[in-house]
């Protein structure tokens, strides 16, 4: 699947259930299992709760389409949990152990509908390492250009200045010019973001020259992009394709 994903930004998965079987059957799956339920368990939930939770903590990687596809849910994941506990679900479970065991059971079951009802899933990763910020800062006239556009639309009072209030929507415009996310879009990134703005005093509301306001505008550029340089950030998102595909534009996971 990786290489998948270096050659397209969207990959077609065919989920199956070999890969599920592979991942409960392997030597990740003990550690994995338990590290989620760990985070997950509370006294007040349900063993089926539980089940549900911990599901949408496993991803393609691990056979596991998307279950907050309706379709999925009331397809895959909601017979398994019949044919396995019937009504008995709603009991509560504290032990790591017993969840590994019922957690495993609902799983086989899933890989055995997955088996009969493949379900196609769009796969798409996307890495924000700070090379288009890079590549921006490092054309002045592409830079000058682009900072000019996203003022441009910019309220500014009678001297022609511009609050600091509007740096994010300055910096939401430009994004796309610079190879980042839409603010507010990732959360990893409104906190890379957050740390930006209070390092240039971007929320103090004074009101600054357009030379000052794009210098800001620069310096948060900059910042960001050392962020990111220092550690990329990754980000992937899974939907159901419900449409049928042919066997020849489906790749496995």
């Amino acid at each position: 699947m990786a290489a998948g994903l270096k050659r397209d930004p969207i990959v077609i998965l065919r989920i199956d259930g070999e890969d599920l079987l592979e991942f409960v059957n392997g030597p990740s799956y003990e550690a994995e299992i338990v590290s989620i339920f760990s985070h997950i368990a509370s006294t007040d939930k349900s063993l089926r709760h539980h089940i549900i939770e911990a599901l949408g903590k496993l991803t393609v990687e691990q056979g596991i389409p998307p279950i907050s596809d309706s379709w999925v849910i009331n397809n895959i994941v909601e017979p398994a949990l019949v044919s396995q506990g019937g009504n008995g679900w709603d009991k509560q479970v504290s032990y790591e152990e017993a969840f590994l065991e019922e957690f495993k059971k609902v799983a086989f079951s899933m890989a055995d509908r997955l088996k009969d009802q493949p379900v196609i899933v769009a796969h798409s990763e996307n890495t924000f390492d700070g090379s288009g910020v890079k590549r921006l800062l490092s054309n002045n006239f592409e830079l000058d250009k682009t900072l000019n556009s996203a003022l441009e639309n910019l309220p500014k009072d009678q001297n022609g200045k511009l609050s600091k209030e509007y740096l994010r929507v300055a910096l939401d415009v430009l994004s796309p010019s610079a190879g980042l996310p839409p603010v507010g879009a990732i959360e990893e990134m409104n906190k890379i973001t957050g740390e930006v703005f209070k390092m240039v005093n971007a929320d103090d509301g004074k009101v600054v020259k357009e030379d000052e306001f794009k210098k800001i505008l620069t310096e948060i550029l900059g910042s960001i992009m050392l962020q990111l340089e220092g550690k990329p950030l990754s980000v992937s998102s899974d939907s159901v394709v419900h449409e049928s595909l042919g066997s020849s534009s489906t790749e496995k996971a």
